[in-house]
């Protein structure tokens, strides 16, 4: 287990020795670059959450270039909209809206699948990609752990709420934007909402790893539907992010800088997750760099990863069976 103080530290570590390794070089150099794929999009609609800001608005823009109807589910709408009209003058497509979506609201979710579901035909593409990341102890509306609520929760409820037209939408994908935080610690299920002890960095891992356990689940409930799930880890990404951390560590991440990702290589492993062919036979794997990662072997555990859904429907008073 990575000490407390040290985790951050550690992950931007794990980067500058990914990038000096020479069996991941030709991967690092690839990343120079953008992932390349000449998919089109044309008549699929793509939902992404947090899509203003970082990797989720990196990756809006590249689903638009190919074609997509994009709704971009943001809970800044001003931001939101000068991302919409940025990306609509970048690629030509007219075809983005902006839906108001706050996380940490279990209303605001409903509201915004109750809206999505009267007006649109189909969603094929589902990503999960806004977060929160290290911040100091807070509770949502609904009097969740402000991380596990908006990170986890937050995602799972507006994914039951869609699963149905997603179905309807098939062959369709899920996303889930995870990290390789989630290997740094356990899940509490005795204390999900961290009111004994409260770790910000733990707390992040804690819903990260929901992320892949939950993504594991849901592709073994989705077999046969035509609708496959995946999760990933983006890369240490330059973002807004990291404006939680302490001083020290705000330092570090700049000193690190040339060996972190930018937004738009950062926003790679998400699309191709998105959008490669062939991926469906994969259906709850988890990737790293464009290509399947290993996960943690506590992720792994398809027991935890029961308990963990009963406890996510129990907390949002749902039935998903």
């Amino acid at each position: 287990m990575v000490s407390r103080c040290l985790m951050p530290f550690h992950l931007l570590r794990s980067t500058i020795i990914m990038r000096r390794s020479p069996l991941s070089s030709l991967h690092w150099n690839f990343f120079c670059g953008r992932w390349s794929c000449d998919v089109r999009l044309d008549g699929q609609t793509a939902i992404i959450t947090g899509a203003n800001t970082g990797i989720g608005k990196e990756t809006a823009r590249d689903l638009a270039k190919r074609g997509a109807r994009i709704i971009m589910a943001c809970r800044d709408m001003e931001k939101a909209e000068g991302a919409r009209k940025e990306i609509t003058e970048d690629c030509g497509n007219e075809n983005i809206v902006v839906h108001k979506l706050d996380l940490s609201d279990t209303k605001s979710i409903r509201e915004f699948a109750e809206l999505v579901n009267k007006e649109e035909k189909q969603v094929n593409i589902l990503i999960n990609n806004a977060g929160i990341m290290m911040c100091p102890y807070s509770k949502t509306k609904d009097g969740f752990e402000m991380q596990f609520g908006v990170n986890h929760l937050g995602h799972f409820l507006l994914t039951y709420l869609l699963v149905d037209l997603i179905k309807c939408s098939a062959p369709a994908r899920i996303v889930n934007v995870s990290s390789v935080a989630h290997t740094w610690t356990s899940m509490r299920l005795d204390d999900i909402n961290s009111e004994k002890s409260y770790d910000q960095v733990k707390a992040y891992g804690q819903s990260k790893l929901a992320n892949v356990l939950c993504t594991r689940s849901l592709a073994k409930r989705l077999q046969g539907t035509g609708v496959s799930v995946f999760s990933l880890h983006p890369g240490v990404v330059q973002s807004e992010l990291w404006r939680h951390l302490n001083n020290p560590v705000q330092v570090a991440v700049k000193v690190f800088q040339p060996f972190t990702k930018s937004s738009v290589e950062g926003a790679q492993t998400s699309i191709y997750c998105a959008v490669e062919p062939g991926l469906e036979k994969e259906s709850g794997g988890y990737y790293s760099d464009c290509a399947p990662a290993r996960c943690s072997r506590t992720a792994s555990d398809d027991d935890l990863a029961q308990k963990l859904w009963e406890l996510s429907c129990k907390m949002l008073a749902i039935t998903w069976e």
